[in-house]
């Protein structure tokens, strides 16, 4: 059985002492009552108690209660429990090794998500110390750092990084380094940003194809504003083999639906203006001796 006495000075209550025998040895844990007051220290007895109870009997798992008590108890009583050997503690990771650990581990994402992932890293330790142990992130503290980014970025970028450091720190929940996710009830926020949206009229768009340098540049802009093509990720993919002359339009992979939705691929029909686009680049790559595909990259969509 431990006991706890109380550490009287002059009258007053400095701390307390949990006590116990243990092989014939005597432990002594002292907790100041500066910064734990009687109910806790009754409490902690209680622990110490049990799990002196689960060493002596072998018992390497302690029950529920007292694994969530473990949980959520402070880093100093862990540490105070880790020295007289009752429990195991773990050394904490820090923020740098979080975010090297969970990126190691994501091998199966795209180079544009991983250009995001690198983005989001960097403004993220942009506030945060890459020292700071992970349990020091705490939500007041992400809560302060999402409204700073407002001043620097668009709603829209602040939700992807948002997004990104709460897959990160999720990951750490995963792997048992934490507790909780300190972003997990933090919204995103708005992917969208309707500032940036404008209908392209028809009269702005033969605006575009007449100051298009050549054929090349005009189905680039018949392809997005009349086929519908995301640019630059679908236009990208497009090869001459794709299309087809007995019907007027072509085939084109979908990359933004691929991991989402079986869909690979899908056909698009062409307008009569934009299959006369496609038409002419054909003719006009053919007598340029160029490869028979849409020449199509990312410096020259100006992306």
């Amino acid at each position: 059985m431990a006991t706890l006495t109380v550490d009287r000075r002059s009258g007053t209550i400095v701390g307390y002492n949990i006590q116990w025998c243990e092989n014939r040895r005597r432990h002594t844990i002292y907790l100041s009552s500066r910064t734990y007051r009687r109910k806790t220290a009754e409490r902690f007895k209680e622990m110490v108690e049990t799990l002196v109870y689960y060493r002596k009997n072998g018992t390497h798992v302690p029950d529920k209660a007292v694994a969530n008590w473990l949980s959520v108890a402070p880093t100093e009583l862990q540490t105070k429990l880790a020295k007289v050997g009752l429990v195991n503690v773990t050394k904490s990771k820090s923020c740098q090794e979080l975010w090297d650990a969970c990126f190691k581990h994501k091998t199966d994402i795209k180079p544009k998500t991983q250009r995001l992932y690198r983005l989001s890293r960097q403004v993220f330790f942009e506030t945060f110390a890459s020292s700071d142990p992970i349990e020091k992130i705490t939500m007041d503290r992400c809560l302060n750092w999402k409204a700073s980014l407002f001043s620097k970025y668009a709603p829209a970028s602040v939700a992807g990084h948002v997004k990104v450091a709460k897959m990160v720190f999720e990951w750490a929940v995963d792997q048992d380094w934490l507790t909780k996710n300190p972003l997990k009830k933090i919204p995103n926020g708005s992917f969208i940003n309707r500032e940036n949206d404008r209908i392209i009229s028809m009269e702005d768009y033969a605006k575009l194809l007449d100051a298009c340098p050549n054929q090349e540049w005009r189905t680039i802009i018949a392809l997005a504003r009349i086929g519908g093509l995301r640019c630059p990720s679908e236009l990208m993919r497009l090869r001459w083999t794709t299309f087809t002359g007995r019907r007027i339009g072509f085939w084109c992979i979908l990359p933004k639906q691929s991991n989402t939705k079986d869909i690979e691929s899908g056909w698009f029909h062409c307008s009569p203006n934009c299959g006369r686009n496609w038409r002419s680049t054909f003719r006009w790559t053919k007598r340029r001796a160029t490869n028979l595909w849409l020449n199509i990259s990312r410096t020259r969509v100006g992306i």
